[in-house]
């Protein structure tokens, strides 16, 4: 059930947040300038419903991509997580939800430089999807607001690692099962083994766009919302050696 929208005073100090929603503010995406999100800059302390709902989707991925670029340089925005933690307590709209992986080294929030509340995040090893993961989609998107899916996965993944070499461990058996379609799918014509990291990179890439077909296919409600154009579903790889994500269309 939709979270109770609770409003409350933003907090227009130079100590405040000022990460995602300035990164929105100042995007302009193909000659499109990001709306204002408020008649004065935008320094919130959390996102808010109205700030998220004036955003599209294809601003929200801008944000994300200019996130990615400070992390890399090293200039990631000042932020107070204490007051972030107090505003989003009152309600959350996040303005996206992610499908990621596992892995220690990519953490979304952190390499796209977001804040609490900016975002859902779903992680599991090889960043699959299945009946649950698809059901919390839903949750973020109908119900809650958010407006992009982004499904990113990252290199030298070892879930599909383990996938190409056929690894059988309890429960990790029926997970690898669901990335081998894209070992399968991935054209490749030198050694297609888990130690020959190019293939490896090449699978990871192959599986997240598989993902976003299965979220496709197998969720009408996404479906549905994304051919209204309400919602954008895309896709991202983070390579771990450089700190940087390519966003796929």
């Amino acid at each position: 059930m939709r979270e109770k929208e609770m409003a409350h005073p933003l907090q227009c100090t130079h100590a405040c947040r000022r990460g995602f929603l300035k990164s929105v503010a100042s995007a302009t995406i193909a000659g499109l300038a990001a709306p204002p999100l408020l008649s004065t800059p935008a320094r919130a302390d959390a996102l808010t419903h109205a700030q998220r709902d004036s955003m599209t989707p294809e601003q929200i991925l801008e944000a994300m991509k200019r996130g990615n670029e400070r992390f890399r340089r090293g200039e990631r925005k000042p932020r107070n997580y204490l007051n972030e933690q107090k505003a989003s307590a009152k309600g959350q709209y996040p303005a996206a939800v992610l499908l990621s992986c596992i892995d220690s080294r990519a953490p979304a929030e952190v390499i796209m430089d977001l804040g609490i509340g900016d975002i859902f995040n779903c992680r599991v090893a090889g960043n699959i999807e299945n009946s649950d993961i698809l059901g919390s989609m839903e949750f973020a998107c109908k119900l809650m607001g958010a407006k992009v899916v982004l499904v990113m996965g990252h290199t030298s993944c070892g879930a599909i690692k383990g996938a190409i070499a056929n690894v059988e461990l309890g429960n990790l058996t029926g997970l690898l099962a669901r990335i081998k379609p894209a070992v399968d799918a991935t054209q490749y014509d030198g050694e297609r083994t888990a130690t020959n990291y190019p293939f490896v990179d090449m699978v990871a890439r192959k599986n997240v766009e598989l993902t976003i077909a299965q979220i496709r296919r197998d969720s009408a409600v996404l479906s549905e919302l994304e051919g209204q154009h309400t919602i954008k579903i895309a896709g991202a790889m983070y390579n771990l050696s450089t700190g940087a994500v390519d966003f796929i269309a």
